[in-house]
């Protein structure tokens, strides 16, 4: 009799485990992210200039291209950056005797990353990629136009005191979440990212929809910064369409 309940209990429990354990991922999968109108997807630099044979460019960063094109389709709000420096801006190495691209020097408003010309105004490599198809963009920020001082952030310049005027855009439209994509994500997205929740707003970086540089480390950094300022980490997947 003993051995009949045990076996009865053993039975009894493995059914019970294997349901319990086909039901956990169902009762807590993930809903859809359904933009709506309190939604922008912030489509971060995605210029020639960050792509194969462009003068700064990001490994793979064409790639983010046709998944940008299938997300914003998805929202109501979209806003797009352009990087768009002056000639010999403070940012470029060519602009300090003696530095090379990706050394750094000691700005005013603290250390800066030295990189190679890039994005000069009018220029076709900080054009748009022709392939980027964003009809509902509402909004095209430039930054970086300021001679001596660098802007990564699409809402602040790296002075942390200059606006570029997009929270204000954004608060005037009823925006109170931003979906951040683009290039590079340890540069430009993240310091977008991190402004957008310095501001107030909800923030996530959409991983797939980004490529990063990854200088000594960065791009590792920039995730860990993000998560502690709050910043989900998201794929495109998660959006519905």
């Amino acid at each position: 009799m003993k051995d009949m309940q045990r076996r009865e209990f053993v039975r009894f429990t493995g059914v019970v485990g294997l349901v319990g354990a086909a039901a956990v991922p169902v009762a807590f999968a993930a809903a859809p992210i359904k933009p709506d109108a309190k939604s922008a997807l912030l489509v971060i630099d995605v210029q020639n200039c960050f792509v194969t044979g462009g003068t700064l460019p990001v490994k793979d960063g064409e790639q983010v291209v046709p998944i940008i094109n299938k997300l914003s389709a998805a929202f109501e709000n979209v806003v797009v950056t352009q990087d768009w420096h002056t000639p010999g801006h403070v940012s470029f190495a060519s602009a300090h005797a003696g530095k090379k691209p990706f050394e750094t020097t000691k700005l005013a408003y603290g250390n800066q990353v030295l990189w190679p010309d890039h994005c000069v105004q009018g220029s076709a490599d900080a054009a748009l990629l022709k392939d980027l198809a964003l009809p509902k963009a509402q909004l095209i920020i430039r930054k970086g136009y300021h001679q001596s001082t660098d802007s990564y952030s699409a809402f602040m310049e790296a002075d942390g005191k200059t606006s570029t005027g997009l929270a204000a855009y954004l608060k005037a439209h009823g925006v109170d979440t931003v979906y951040v994509c683009g290039l590079a994500t340890d540069f430009c997205v993240a310091w977008t990212a991190l402004d957008a929740r310095k501001a107030g707003f909800k923030a996530s970086v959409i991983e797939d929809a980004s490529r990063g540089i990854d200088l000594n480390g960065s791009l590792a950094a920039a995730w860990d910064k993000m998560a502690k300022a709050g910043v989900k980490r998201i794929q495109s997947s998660d959006i519905a369409a």
